[in-house]
């Protein structure tokens, strides 16, 4: 049986790679998903690919750093599906450099997509939680548990030389999570987050000539990781080998399941065992 009919999930940066799987996730299990990525095609591929396996799906295109976007997203989950369920909040990606040679755009533009964001998208659905408990209670219908995950990272755990900028946001989620929920609590929320450790993905795979690149919001940011330190890394992992994207996904579903209705301030961690 399907665990989360009845359901609308938003999913930052869902329109590729963990995000996009986690969206898959949610609708397979019957959650409504409210679709965003940067670039409107990838966000309108993920949701064709709910909708055509009979799923319910829309797009909320745009930056998670724009000053409007978290308003935004909340009311398409509202306007779209009559309600909020789920929050996910998994947008981001590295621009990494060593501290010295670090920029403040760097620095900023890193705080901004990974802390700063969710942090908008959270403080804007605030007041539509709060007021759909409260119209619940007042009637006196069930109020059902909702959920926030906050995706981090093992940079947020402990640390990673080259990514002092990632690694500070990421920790910082982590206390974004603790304090929140105990702020929710009292609206029936969990609030939880996932710390991923080497997942492959488009930010992790070797390009053929080791000059990948993607581009966000104008900037050409080189991806990949060298496959010498791939292989190595991966020797640390006791399961041997780096995630699948579904495998993360996987995670963010438990924190998202009734089974998981009394977990919260919690940070679980998905990296094949690998730990500091």
């Amino acid at each position: 049986m399907k665990t989360l009919i009845g359901k609308c999930a938003v999913v930052s940066g869902s329109g590729r790679g963990i995000g996009r799987e986690i969206a898959l996730k949610l609708a397979a299990e019957g959650a409504s998903v409210v679709v965003n990525d940067l670039d409107a095609e990838p966000a309108r591929e993920t949701v064709a690919a709910i909708e055509a396996a009979g799923g319910k799906a829309v797009a909320c295109v745009g930056s998670v750093t724009d000053s409007d976007f978290g308003e935004r997203f909340v009311q398409t989950a509202m306007d779209s599906f009559g309600g909020l369920d789920i929050i996910v909040n998994n947008a981001g990606y590295t621009w990494d450099s060593v501290i010295q040679k670090m920029t403040d755009e760097q620095w900023d533009a890193i705080l901004d997509v990974h802390l700063k964001a969710p942090f908008h998208i959270l403080r804007a659905a605030q007041p539509v939680i709060s007021g759909l408990v409260k119209r619940a209670r007042e009637s006196g219908d069930h109020v059902g548990c909702r959920k926030v995950v906050n995706i981090s990272s093992l940079a947020g755990v402990g640390g990673n030389a080259g990514q002092a900028n990632y690694a500070a946001a990421k920790a910082g989620v982590i206390g974004l999570t603790k304090a929140l929920a105990k702020e929710w609590g009292r609206y029936n929320v969990t609030v939880n987050s996932v710390a991923f450790g080497l997942i492959k993905t488009r930010l992790t795979e070797t390009p053929a000539d080791r000059q990948g690149t993607i581009d966000v919001a104008g900037r050409e940011i080189k991806v990949g990781v060298n496959p010498g330190l791939l292989s190595a890394m991966e020797q640390m992992i006791p399961l041997g080998r780096s995630g699948t994207p579904a495998e993360a996904a996987g995670a963010v579903y438990l924190l998202c399941t009734p089974e998981s209705d009394y977990i919260s301030a919690q940070t679980v961690v998905c990296g094949g065992g690998f730990n500091f």
